[in-house]
């Protein structure tokens, strides 16, 4: 069983994207292994690359 640093209450972990992370049951922070921000933030590049293009915002003609 992991403790939080911060408040000293259980953890869990919890696998996203092949990431494991570590959540805290009291104080709900979240911590990250060694080497796991770059994976989220790789993951999330890769998924931003992938999403279609936003449409143009409508634009209003004014007299």
């Amino acid at each position: 069983m992991m403790q939080c640093p911060k408040c000293h209450a259980q953890m869990n972990t919890y696998n996203r994207n092949g990431v494991q992370i570590e959540q805290c049951n009291g104080c709900r922070g979240i911590f990250l292994d060694y080497g796991e921000l770059e994976s989220l933030t790789r993951l999330e590049s890769q998924w931003a690359q992938q999403a279609p293009p936003a449409p143009p915002a409508p634009q209003q003609a004014y007299p």
